[in-house]
């Protein structure tokens, strides 16, 4: 046998630990893995906190992702909501979904219940106003997340967000986000020419979300207050964040994305109650328009209305020295013209194809950073539209109005009345309005709601 040399076991010990820290790292990989699954089965796990439109929609698609998605477990306040999610759920996917009573749960502390019945996946879709905290239980109890827009509703609640993403980031669990125009094939392939020099140098967005209002759910006998705000909830400010949270988000959003996820040096805006001025639509704005200055003399422009029989459109054109792009309409045009030809996926289910990929791979995907800018981006949006002040972005972040209240249940009293006429009053531009949202002097250790 030939004699092997220093060098030659030297080689040989080096390729016996690289073969022993691969195998070390496949089996680190397996347990991974596994340890999402509940008892170490195949079968991943999801329960739904959010039982409405789209939190239904949000557990189809997390079905969509894989035969080996179950939905297990059902969370709302209202059990007539949670009734119908479960047969709608059950009638599209009748092998994937398994809900016993037992994991039927409803109530302020529902989500609670649901997080610890033993999901591996908490779909996070309730009423806005709630997200940061159930953001926050899921993740601190080790559970990968799909979370719906927005994120937050004003900085405190922000901040509660950015940490449980940070968590996350640490524990190795997924966060993905409901800002699905980043997962649609066509605008991810349309943005990447936009940022390889396509257009150019970006001068100016402009962002346009004009649209019809949500729908309204009328009081119903008997109804309390709370009650009936929690039920029509997309019309309140306190529990929606405006449409500049519920919509206009995804146009900020994608204009951040083409911006490389900075952000602003500051924000002004306008905006009022015009045509929506019946009690059933709460105390929102019914239009708004916003300015972002960036650096270099950068600006985006962002539109949003919610106004019956007007004209409708959302539509992001994004303007650069050598041409512009079309970013809905894939395509580009000036000096480069190009359209994107390739296939049409459904954003909603890539976005869950790819956070239950992640996880069934041991390498979780988190959007934290760029959810949590986008939602700030819409906080900031509503400051500027409800003061009528120009919002620096570096005290916009030192914000600590809270729209947190110190207990939740039917027995509370919801923090906007009607007023004599059955009219709910809303936000009046000025100074007063701005000093809600920002202080001069923020309280000492002020931050997220407990």
């Amino acid at each position: 046998m030939p004699r092997r040399t220093a060098n030659a076991a030297s080689n040989t010990a080096s390729r016996r630990g690289v073969l022993k820290t691969a195998a070390a790292a496949a089996v680190l990989s397996a347990a991974r893995r596994h340890a999402v699954h509940a008892a170490g089965s195949d079968v991943i796990r999801a329960g739904l906190v959010g039982c409405g439109g789209r939190g239904t929609g949000a557990a189809i698609n997390a079905a969509n992702a894989g035969r080996d998605v179950r939905i297990v477990a059902l969370a709302d306040i209202f059990q007539e909501r949670l009734d119908a999610a479960h047969a709608q759920l059950k009638a599209a996917r009748p092998e994937q979904v398994d809900i016993p009573r037992r994991n039927c749960f409803v109530g302020f502390d529902a989500y609670r219940h649901l997080i610890e019945c033993g999901v591996d996946v908490v779909l996070i879709a309730p009423a806005s106003h709630f997200i940061p905290t159930i953001l926050k239980a899921a993740i601190d109890a080790g559970k990968h997340v799909f979370c719906e827009k927005p994120h937050a509703l004003d900085i405190p609640g922000l901040k509660t967000t950015m940490r449980a993403c940070e968590d996350a980031r640490r524990k190795g669990l997924s966060v993905v986000s409901g800002l699905c125009w980043r997962y649609d094939p066509g605008v991810r392939q349309t943005m990447q020419r936009v940022h390889d020099g396509a257009i150019g140098r970006i001068v100016a967005i402009q962002e346009t979300y004009l649209t019809s209002p949500y729908i309204v759910r009328p009081r119903r006998p008997g109804q309390s207050e709370m009650e009936y705000q929690m039920w029509n909830w997309y019309h309140f400010n306190w529990l929606s964040g405006d449409q500049t949270a519920q919509q206009l988000i995804h146009s900020l959003d994608k204009a951040s994305w083409a911006l490389g996820d900075k952000p602003p040096l500051r924000a002004w805006g306008l905006g009022g109650r015009q045509t929506c001025l019946g009690p059933e639509y709460g105390d929102l704005f019914d239009h708004h328009s916003v300015v972002f200055e960036y650096p270099d003399d950068v600006r985006v422009y962002g539109f949003c209305r919610a106004q019956p029989g007007c004209n409708t459109s959302t539509a992001d054109l994004i303007i650069g020295t050598r041409g512009r792009c079309h970013l809905l309409g894939y395509r580009i045009e000036g000096e480069v013209n190009w359209r994107y030809e390739g296939p049409r996926g459904n954003m909603y289910d890539i976005e869950h194809q790819e956070l239950f990929a992640g996880i069934r791979a041991g390498r979780p995907v988190n959007n934290g950073d760029y959810m949590c800018l986008s939602t700030a981006l819409a906080i900031v949006a509503q400051m500027a539209c409800y003061s009528g002040n120009t919002i620096p972005w570096g005290k916009a972040m030192e914000s600590t109005r809270s729209f947190a209240l110190p207990r939740y249940g039917w027995d509370v009293e919801p923090p906007v009345k009607p007023g004599p006429d059955g009219r709910y009053p809303s936000a009046m531009q000025g100074l007063e309005e701005r000093a809600r949202w920002i202080s001069d002097s923020p309280a000492p250790g002020a931050g997220a709601p407990g």
